[in-house]
């Protein structure tokens, strides 16, 4: 990976690229075969041995922030309930009642002090351990320590809440993040309020993930919306691991740092350029002042489909109605040019890939995000740890 840059670093190199005409390159072109985003094997190893192995992050702190919170969960065609114990701890659990399989607590968020199963009425406490067993005289002796709620590996850090999708699988977050998630930490994201999330349905996950890793198309995609403040085709980026910190400087990112001392231009996120936060395999980060977009993507029920979580954050809560109205509106804009206008294209993609017009797609130098995720997703894929690592 090499040394990482500082903040004013990557300010420096962003600013070189809008006052001279460039950008991050690769060595060369990558070809991606077109049969990823169809084949129904591949969809199947994507969700075994990268959505079930790997730290997902699932939810934020500020959606559990009492003792007794708890979201309910779809997570890559999984039933996932993550809740905070009395204690403060926060648990991951499959959804699944250990009687005959039913959910124990609806999609959503709530607050309760145990858990009941919709079905027969079983009853789970917050650390998952079967409770009581609805009219058990009846039903016959069972083991209730041997039929609690199948666990998950969870941990919470830096605001954010992780899970893996296989029971007692490893986690291990400070090696698989590799530094990463001190830059959420230095955010103070644990401290932000949650105000909710919107959901989204587009194409296959990586027609949808690609479009988050390149500002190669905001010129033509987006001139009304993203290309008045961000310059298209400029993009910077940094590695940790398979995760990445993208730079888009602004059109303006001239006149905004060479005002300012040197020394200050690590500290204008938000006003000379603005970072996208990627944590392989599907989440997309932008921290905004106004509102904060974190976007979750999981593979569909088909290959050709993904389901994408918009969640929507801020440092403070709004503090009156007018306010409130303001942080609505962004994010309606927000989730407006996110779907009408990169997942319709993505859509519109997947159909174009499945005319069979082509049997390659391309990603230029000047993509070397795509390229980079591309080579990771594939390096897991291959389930040979011995492989060399892909390196930015």
């Amino acid at each position: 990976m090499g040394r990482v840059e500082t903040i004013g670093e990557v300010a420096e190199q962003m600013l070189d690229y809008v006052e001279n005409q460039h950008t991050f390159m690769a060595d060369k072109p990558m070809i991606v075969p077109v049969r990823g985003y169809l084949d129904p094997d591949q969809w199947r190893a994507e969700i075994d041995l990268v959505f079930k192995r790997l730290p997902l992050m699932l939810a934020f702190t500020a959606e559990l922030p009492r003792p007794g919170d708890y979201k309910a969960m779809d997570a890559a065609g999984l039933p996932v309930l993550i809740n905070r114990d009395k204690a403060g701890k926060v648990r991951a659990f499959l959804n699944v009642c250990s009687h005959r399989g039913a959910p124990v607590a609806s999609e959503g968020h709530g607050n309760c002090p145990r858990f009941t199963c919709k079905y027969h009425g079983w009853s789970y406490g917050q650390d998952g351990r079967l409770l009581a067993v609805a009219e058990a005289s009846s039903f016959g002796e069972i083991d209730k320590s041997a039929r609690g709620l199948k666990e998950l590996p969870c941990e919470e850090r830096a605001g954010m809440i992780f899970a893996v999708l296989t029971p007692n699988a490893p986690i291990d977050l400070d090696a698989y993040y590799r530094g990463f998630l001190d830059d959420f930490e230095a955010l103070g994201l644990a401290d932000w309020t949650f105000l909710g999330s919107r959901e989204i349905h587009g194409a296959n996950w990586k027609i949808a993930f690609d479009g988050y890793l390149e500002g190669y198309h905001f010129a033509v995609l987006h001139p009304d919306t993203i290309h008045p403040r961000t310059a298209s085709n400029r993009m910077h980026y940094e590695a940790f691991g398979p995760h990445m910190r993208i730079g888009f400087p602004s059109r303006t990112i001239s006149d905004q740092l060479r005002a300012l001392p040197r020394a200050s231009w690590g500290e204008q996120e938000n006003k000379g350029f603005d970072f996208v936060r990627i944590l392989f395999p599907n989440v997309s980060a932008f921290i905004a002042p106004e509102i904060t977009q974190i976007a979750q993507l999981f593979p569909g029920p088909t290959p050709g489909t993904n389901r994408t979580v918009l969640n929507y954050l801020r440092r403070d809560p709004p503090k009156d109605d007018e306010e409130q109205a303001l942080v609505d509106a962004s994010i309606n804009f927000f989730r407006d040019v996110t779907y009408n206008e990169d997942y319709v294209i993505g859509m519109e993609i997947q159909k174009g890939l499945e005319s069979g017009a082509h049997d390659e797609l391309l990603f230029g130098r000047n993509e070397r995000g795509n390229q980079y995720f591309h080579e990771w997703l594939n390096w897991y894929l291959e389930d040979d740890t011995d492989l060399p690592q892909p390196v930015l």
